[in-house]
């Protein structure tokens, strides 16, 4: 059996749920900050969100069924929480996604957690001009160095579909950045 099996067996236990959720959270937790930061673009914003997808992931490990790997699931947890925080920022600040995300940017800027120079504050520029799901999928395979196969669980979408929105993407950064 492997190991995910049995940490997911033992998250499933009442008698060693408790050991194996930090377990879970050990080996997890700096790859979803990242993956939900990339989103989110605020750090503080980013600890938020990470709280709510381990607390999902902890009242639903039950549910569970085993039909993806246990980190595309909760990276879909953590994709579906930093959308829906996003979503909520925007109404609560009355404004549109866009706004949203040219706000989010101008934030990065003065983050004290962000420590991006020029170059990467540009790239990061050049993301959020991209539609939400391009900016997943360009996150995803060019930051975090996913396969498409896992990629498609976690965004619930066909691989030839990905690699579209991944070209698409790099065309729009290229010239984003070849513009100036």
């Amino acid at each position: 059996m492997d190991s995910e099996q049995q940490l997911i067996e033992q998250l499933k236990s009442p008698l060693t749920k408790e050991r194996a959720f930090i377990e879970l959270l050990n080996l997890y937790k700096e790859r979803l900050y990242w993956h939900i930061r990339k989103i989110v673009n605020s750090h503080d914003d980013t600890d938020d969100v990470l709280q709510n997808t381990f607390i999902k992931v902890y009242k639903n490990i039950d549910k569970f069924k085993g039909e993806s790997k246990l980190y595309s699931w909760m990276y879909r947890i953590a994709t579906n929480e930093s959308l829906t925080f996003l979503s909520k920022k925007a109404k609560q600040l009355n404004i549109t996604d866009e706004e949203l995300q040219e706000l989010s940017i101008n934030n990065l800027k003065a983050d004290p957690y962000f420590e991006g120079d020029e170059v990467q504050l540009k790239l990061q520029n050049a993301i959020t001009t991209l539609p939400r799901k391009q900016q997943m999928v360009f996150n995803m395979k060019y930051f975090d160095n996913l396969k498409y196969t896992d990629m498609a669980e976690i965004l619930e979408t066909s691989e030839g579909a990905l690699k579209a929105s991944y070209h698409i993407a790099v065309k729009k950064i290229e010239a984003f950045i070849l513009k100036d």
